[in-house]
């Protein structure tokens, strides 16, 4: 990676006993008040965190499992409230942001339980407000963000705990379920309310689902794998109305050409869209999220970051060597990229005080862009993992010289697509029912290694003659947990240093603490490593 870039003229490096307020309290906030706790219980500075809900810092990737009965409470917390305070950051739970005042360095404050509005300072401003759920435009529902709150009993969007309870009592009496979108978190809450023995209808406007990630070949396959697991899905049409009973609740899904899909529960999945209300009535720029630079900050005098879902890293220096030419972006709605953003500025803070001190300046190599971030669907029945670019055949030319490698088996239900550079690294992959292929691929584009001369050597760890199926071998380098980007290593270290469970190795590495597809790995390791030691 480059050096950093030399610090601005207009702003001011970060100093000792400086006020750093944290604007929400998600997963990527919890991170990075995690990461910078240690400056607070030195003194260096203060810290206050302020969420918007009355529970503290959750993994709402988990949401859904908990919905579904397949994940409790106490797995998800990502932070101890009574540890912060000890350290000395000051927690606002239930507490909303109404107003930012940059002129003044000012924050209005609303209690959520009282009602009572206050202000508060800040020196430094951490923007993590995250994602909103999309609302459709349907009759019987107000599509206003604002309205979330008020939605019809049996219509949620699976957001937050207060929603999970609402779904748990649906599933828990096996109700129908019907899902509103085809995405991989439309997906994922489909497949697991159908194994809880849910009846299942997930309705999709394209012609096929996971649109984004897929393309028509791989989505008719995924289509097939998932009516073998028991989901109806309704795809190529769209909803126009939703039907409620007598007391307002959800009854039914009225589609265009007239059908009603019945059901007790309407799980909205639709994507979502970044909160930049606050900032941009602030001021601040705003697009597809709060616009940065690729140094997270989202104002000239640097004293204002976004970090997370509701940030859009878009440099606007043209002189950059950084990010050239670099295209704004949504809401990714995954986490690693979020947790990197945190990581990264809590380093640049860290370096800032240090040189400070030193009476030096921060050099800190920028916040890059990595491979991007696989798509994942795991269920009994059905395992699919995919990234980047999946269009193109392999009998078309590529605009860049590349070309397609793609493998489908209608009776077995697999199906794989490689999309390949000149240089023959992957620009892309959709793997689906073959779970061992697709984690030997899925290193290959992470690491932006180059595919064999023989592509469909990927494909034996799968194959009838694979024998007794082995895990990928791991060297200490290799990363088990992507969201965190724990190593083997890293767990190794933690067991040899006295953990000796899952939760120990969690509170010390963060493994499986984003969207806990490595949980069973990462038990096993410990497990592993453990009665070695």
């Amino acid at each position: 990676m480059s050096p950093r870039r030399p610090t601005r003229s207009a702003g001011t490096p970060m100093r000792a006993g400086e006020h750093v307020v944290v604007i929400g309290f998600g997963p990527v906030a919890a991170r990075f008040v995690d990461d910078v706790a240690e400056l607070a219980a030195a003194g260096t500075i203060r810290l206050t965190v302020i969420g918007g809900e009355a529970d503290p810092a959750y993994n709402r990737v988990l949401v859904g499992e908990h919905a579904m009965g397949r994940a409790e409470r106490a797995t998800m917390a990502l932070t101890d409230p009574e540890h912060l305070a000890r350290s000395g950051v000051d927690v606002l739970l239930g507490t909303e942001v109404t107003r930012i005042d940059r002129s003044r360095r000012i924050l209005r404050l609303t209690d959520g339980p009282t009602g009572e509005t206050r202000e508060l300072g800040y020196d430094r401003l951490v923007l993590a407000t995250g994602a909103r759920p999309n609302l459709p435009v349907l009759r019987g529902l107000n599509p206003d963000p604002g309205a979330y709150a008020h939605l019809p009993a049996g219509v949620t969007a699976l957001r937050d705990l207060r929603d999970a309870r609402a779904v748990r009592a649906v599933v828990a009496r096996r109700g129908r379920v019907v899902v509103l979108g085809g995405g991989v978190l439309g997906l994922e809450a489909a497949l697991a309310a159908r194994e809880a023995g849910c009846p299942v209808t997930v309705v999709h406007h394209a012609p096929w689902v996971l649109t984004r990630s897929l393309d028509a070949a791989g989505g008719a396959l995924l289509g097939r794998a998932l009516a073998a697991a028991g989901v109806e899905v309704v795809s190529g049409t769209q909803a126009r109305e939703v039907a409620l009973g007598g007391d307002r609740s959800f009854r039914g899904l009225v589609l265009q050409d007239g059908r009603t899909v019945p059901g007790e529960l309407l799980l909205l999945s639709i994507g979502v869209t970044a909160r930049t209300e606050l900032a941009a009535g602030a001021g601040l720029r705003t697009a597809r999220g709060i616009v940065v630079d690729h140094e997270l900050e989202a104002d000239v005098e640097r004293r204002v970051f976004a970090i997370g879902d509701c940030a859009e890293v878009l440099c606007q220096d043209p002189s950059c060597r950084v990010c050239p030419g670099r295209d704004g972006m949504g809401p990714s709605g995954l986490i690693g990229p979020g947790w990197r953003q945190a990581e990264w500025l809590a380093a640049r803070f860290r370096a800032e005080l240090e040189a400070v001190a030193d009476g030096g300046t921060a050099v800190l190599a920028p916040l890059t862009e990595g491979p991007a971030g696989a798509v994942r669907l795991k269920a009994h029945q059905v395992e699919l993992a995919c990234a980047g670019e999946v269009g193109g055949l392999p009998w078309d030319s590529r605009p860049d010289g590349g070309s397609v490698v793609q493998w489908a088996d209608g009776d077995a239900g697999t199906y794989a697509k490689l999309v390949l550079r000149p240089d023959r690294t992957l620009a892309g992959y959709a793997v689906l029912g073959l779970p061992r292929s697709a984690a030997g691929i899925g290193l290959l584009h992470d690491r932006g290694e180059p595919v064999p001369e023989d592509p469909s050597m990927l494909l034996r760890p799968d194959g009838p003659d694979a024998g007794t199926p082995q895990e990928t071998p791991m060297t200490p380098g290799s990363t088990v947990c992507h969201c965190a980007g724990v190593t083997l290593g890293r767990i190794t270290e933690a067991v040899g240093q006295g953990a000796t469970t899952l939760e120990e190795v969690r509170c010390a590495t963060r493994a499986s603490t984003g969207c806990g597809g490595c949980r069973d790995t990462v038990r096993r390791l410990v497990e592993e490593h453990a009665a070695a030691a």
